[in-house]
């Protein structure tokens, strides 16, 4: 058995077209949706995925700004940002970039974007809502990993769901979602005795622990579905995920790539926030 490839690029393609014509719908409707992106500090991966969230939202027709700040900047300055922006109705999407310079209050910076305009999904009104199944925005890398299962045909009720990992981001979010799709979830992590008693028993595996080909061929049930969200990067440059993915492939009927894979997702699923928040303002013009 060889894994077929679930082709992230492809995918986020797709998303994107759809997404460009419900930008020309809204536009007719005289509201250009528009997305601000806070940056603080240089961080070069930072710098990195928001060239990715720009050329995305230039890509389906929406308006995109950076405001980049010093490493120095204070936290009220960047409290103060994010209010003028929650106020301002140009903007229906803010995102801060994270992550932050050490003197910045991570979450009071979170907690300060409204949830109307919280495309994140990282409020923890959004994250509450997400919670009970009501309608909010998602967190765009856990929201994207569903839309990817789905679009292979892979009924998510009823399976047995292992995410390895447990962060706020991804591991526990996507652990959610799915559960929210009738899934039977099994959370684990690093620390996890016996993990492979736990991953040779998932129907669908997502690998969210951030350590480079931690999961092996051997730890997976064959014809697995494997979402790969770990990025990289060994010492000799190239990036990898989560997964031994030229062994995964042997066992698993899909797999996702890395790179290639969620990364294009979770950048679609962020222009898709934004333009559903865009949507939402219209109907209350």
């Amino acid at each position: 058995m060889t894994a077929t490839i679930i082709d992230g690029k492809q995918l986020s393609a797709q998303k994107r077209s759809e997404l460009a014509q419900e930008v020309v719908r809204i536009r007719e409707g005289g509201v250009l949706p528009k997305l601000v992106v806070i940056l603080v500090g240089d961080n070069p991966a930072s710098l990195s995925y928001i060239r990715g969230k720009q050329k995305a939202a230039e890509e389906i027709g929406v308006g995109f700004k950076l405001e980049h700040f010093p490493e120095s900047f204070s936290e009220n300055e960047l409290l103060d940002i994010i209010e003028h922006y929650n106020q301002n109705d140009e903007y229906h999407g803010i995102l801060v970039q994270l992550p932050l310079p050490e003197h910045i209050n991570e979450t009071a910076v979170i907690e300060k974007i409204s949830p109307l305009k919280d495309v994140d999904g990282f409020h923890p009104i959004n994250v509450g809502r997400m919670m009970i199944g009501q309608e909010t925005f998602l967190p765009c890398t856990p929201a994207g990993i569903v839309e990817m299962i789905k679009s292979v045909g892979v009924e998510i009720a009823g399976k047995n769901v292992v995410v390895v990992g447990r962060s706020n981001i991804v591991g526990k979010p996507v652990g959610q979602l799915l559960l929210n799709e009738h899934a039977t979830v099994t959370y684990c992590h690093s620390k996890t005795d016996d993990l492979t008693s736990y991953t040779k028993g998932a129907d669908i595996l997502v690998a969210a622990v951030g350590r480079a080909n931690f999961i092996k061929g051997q730890d997976i049930k064959p014809g697995a579905v494997v979402i790969d969200v770990g990025v990289n990067r060994l010492d000799t440059g190239k990036l990898c995920g989560d997964v031994v993915f030229d062994e995964a492939k042997e066992v698993a009927s899909y797999i996702t790539p890395v790179p290639g894979g969620v990364g294009p997702m979770t950048i679609t699923m962020l222009a898709h926030n934004t333009v559903q928040s865009a949507k939402q303002f219209l109907l209350t013009k």
